[in-house]
């Protein structure tokens, strides 16, 4: 796990809502590509039901981060793709069985008209900084 420092509310910056504005990090950084509710197979998890897509999401981006050797500690950086802002609830739940509320990431939230699989609800990419 790399040291990484959360900075939730800069002076001058309104607080953050279940996030962190800032995260400081050095070592080697990861990316990883956005993850859709899709299983090995590549079969859509829970069609038309939020909560069961993020937990598949999720649990797709915990496996990816352990390909590169690291864990949710290390994420700095979390992008929510929507296709309607009433899925963030889901989200922020299946991301609270991964993250604690101390170490929150810094994040964006956005709105899309569709994803790539129609079926998809939202998908989530991170980045991560492991030590050097």
């Amino acid at each position: 796990m790399s040291e990484l420092t959360r900075i939730p509310a800069p002076d001058g910056v309104a607080p953050a809502a279940q996030y962190s504005h800032v995260v400081l990090g050095t070592g080697r950084f990861v990316a990883v590509s956005g993850q859709l509710a899709l299983d090995e197979d590549g079969e859509v998890v829970g069609e038309g039901d939020a909560a069961a897509q993020a937990r598949q999401v999720f649990e797709n981006l915990r496996r990816c981060l352990a390909a590169a050797g690291a864990t949710f500690d290390d994420v700095v950086k979390l992008t929510y793709f929507v296709t309607d802002t009433a899925h963030m609830p889901a989200i922020r739940a299946a991301r609270a069985e991964h993250i604690p509320d101390d170490r929150l990431p810094a994040a964006s939230a956005v709105w899309v008209a569709g994803l790539v699989r129609p079926e998809c609800l939202m998908e989530v990419e991170a980045y991560a900084v492991l030590p050097g």
